[in-house]
């Protein structure tokens, strides 16, 4: 079995916080969180065909960078 890289500056500790905090959250919680994400004006949701969504994942990493 190979190991998974961890993205630059995490670690397995980190990556099983952000696991566990999502998994104990509540439904109401994780709506919540949605709705807010929504209202966001830094944000947008963009209805995307599959077959592109890794193209555009690709340019979404290239832009943090």
């Amino acid at each position: 079995m190979t190991s998974q890289p961890f993205p630059k500056g995490w670690d397995e500790a980190q990556v099983r916080s952000v696991i566990e905090a999502y998994e104990s959250q509540t439904e109401d919680q994780a709506l919540a969180e949605d709705e807010a994400a929504l209202e966001d004006p830094a944000q947008a949701f963009i209805a995307v065909p599959v077959e592109l969504v890794p193209a555009v994942r690709n340019l979404i990493a290239k832009h943090k960078n």
